[in-house]
């Protein structure tokens, strides 16, 4: 019988596995103190650490969730689906001061937020936040926020808002209420969000093309240096980054072609 590999010890990514965690999971549970630092040099973690924090994994998925945390200007953006109100980044940080919303975590330097605390938050203390900041403003809004609230491309709420002839105030600012009658029109909705199907579908081609350049380039390389035209082989780290990267961008890419409409 072939001899049985036993693993001494566990990097960040076969640990991470091991707890049945992603990579995002396992540095909160890490920050929070849910999962165990490593013991061994080098950032590993022993075997013997490692079985004993197994049920670890649960735990941490319990507390975070399963999507990763993110930046104010996506939870703003969330939130201003949610309470169909132009919510800024500002907002979120009030949100933050007046202890309705936890910063998770840090992500080079600047703080993020669960999705699911975004969720849970009360409609009308966002409404009233917003309502401070905006002031007589309030029921109005300029062509980036109506965008927001609608979850649109900026392009294509300029051109419904050109097509309707939507009015604008002296600041060229349009009505709040003209802009939830627009959410309220199901077709045009529909319509925008194939929209967003097709742009998010050619950003995907375009990156797996971009990527296939790369991946076809290093074969190149590397026929290259097997018919002894390059005195070194390329780099197998850079394949291997290009592949997963390729694989992750035609996923995206068919997820787009054949989400529903």
């Amino acid at each position: 019988m072939p001899e049985q590999t036993i693993r001494r010890d566990f990097g960040v990514h076969q640990f991470a596995r091991h707890l049945g965690l992603n990579h995002w999971q396992l540095r909160l549970g890490r920050e929070h103190g849910i999962v165990p630092t490593p013991d061994v040099a080098g950032e590993r973690w022993s075997a013997q650490l490692a079985e004993a924090a197994r049920d670890k994994g649960e735990k941490v998925i319990a507390m975070f969730g399963s999507e990763p945390p993110i930046g104010s200007t996506k939870a703003a953006a969330r939130l201003a689906c949610r309470v169909s109100l132009d919510v800024e980044r500002g907002d979120i940080e009030v949100l933050v001061a007046r202890g309705e919303l936890d910063v998770i975590s840090n992500f080079r330097g600047y703080p993020v937020y669960l999705v699911r605390d975004l969720d849970r938050l009360d409609q009308e203390s966002v409404r009233a936040v917003v309502l401070a900041r905006k002031g007589p403003l309030f029921d109005s809004v300029d062509a980036g926020g109506a965008a927001m609230i609608l979850d649109w491309p900026k392009k294509s709420f300029d051109r419904v808002a050109f097509d309707r002839q939507l009015p604008v105030d002296q600041l060229g600012r349009y009505a709040l209420a003209d802009i939830h009658a627009l959410a309220s029109e199901a077709h045009l909705m529909q319509q925008i969000l194939e929209e967003k199907r097709q742009l998010a579908l050619a950003r995907a081609r375009r990156a797996e093309i971009k990527i296939e350049d790369v991946v076809r380039g290093w074969l190149l390389r590397c026929t290259a240096y097997v018919d002894r035209a390059a005195d070194q082989p390329p780099d197998p780290t850079a394949i291997r980054r290009a592949l997963r990267a390729l694989a992750a961008a035609r996923a995206a890419g068919t997820e787009h072609e054949y989400s529903s409409t």
